[in-house]
């Protein structure tokens, strides 16, 4: 159920996905009173962010919570949290609540079981997951090679604390069954070297080697590939 989408340039396809999905979070508006949007931090998805706030939304009624996050408070210039407050919960979008993943406890393993319970709270499945992919192909925090990502690909449970091996901080991140309980998922990734590495997972293999294959060969959640030059 993966479907590849391909974009001129990054611009095209940035306005392209802000207007998908605010079209999404209408139509589920009209069905229930509230939604949720799950979506991924870094740089990348920045411009997202930012059209995304542009759109003409009843923001007031849509809750946006993120696939991870690194466990830092949210005033960190590394958050996650801290990224999308900035971006995107602003003009008529700061209407938007905001369910954060970091809880002040000292480590991510004594915050889950908060976390775990919060996101229960929520309507779900959710209206959409955006997540971003990692040259290594990871999403949200589940990274190869973290002695937790056996967990995290089968834990029953929303979300639990992982370490990467190469990452500065340890992260919190949603479970694989969490980010597949929506009603659809995007994978928006740009340039040749993540083009590759998307071709690559595409192939057979471990997916505890390409952890993105994890959501690229389930059939339960329709998946579109967004991916620009």
């Amino acid at each position: 159920m993966c479907v590849l989408r391909e974009f001129s340039d990054q611009a095209t396809l940035v306005a392209a996905l802000a207007q998908d999905v605010a079209r999404r979070l209408k139509e589920e508006l009209a069905r229930q009173d509230r939604t949720v949007l799950v979506v991924s931090g870094g740089r990348s998805p920045v411009p997202l962010f930012q059209a995304l706030a542009r759109q003409v939304l009843p923001w007031e009624r849509v809750t946006v919570t993120l696939a991870d996050e690194r466990w830092v408070p949210a005033e960190h210039p590394d958050s996650n949290e801290a990224l999308v407050r900035a971006h995107l919960l602003q003009g008529a979008a700061a209407a938007a609540r905001m369910a954060p993943l970091f809880t002040g406890a000292l480590t991510p393993e004594q915050g889950a079981p908060a976390v775990c319970a919060a996101l229960a709270e929520l309507p779900r499945p959710f209206c959409r997951v955006i997540l971003g992919m990692g040259e290594d192909g990871h999403i949200a925090s589940l990274f190869p090679g973290a002695a937790e990502l056996a967990e995290g690909l089968t834990t029953e449970a929303a979300a639990l604390a992982l370490h990467p091996p190469r990452a500065p901080h340890p992260r919190l991140s949603l479970s694989l069954r969490a980010l597949l309980d929506t009603r659809d998922l995007v994978l928006m990734i740009s340039g040749p070297a993540k083009r590759r590495v998307l071709e690559q997972a595409l192939e057979e293999g471990p997916v505890e080697d390409l952890p993105v294959r994890a959501i690229l060969r389930q059939t339960a959640v329709p998946v579109s590939v967004c991916w620009a030059p």
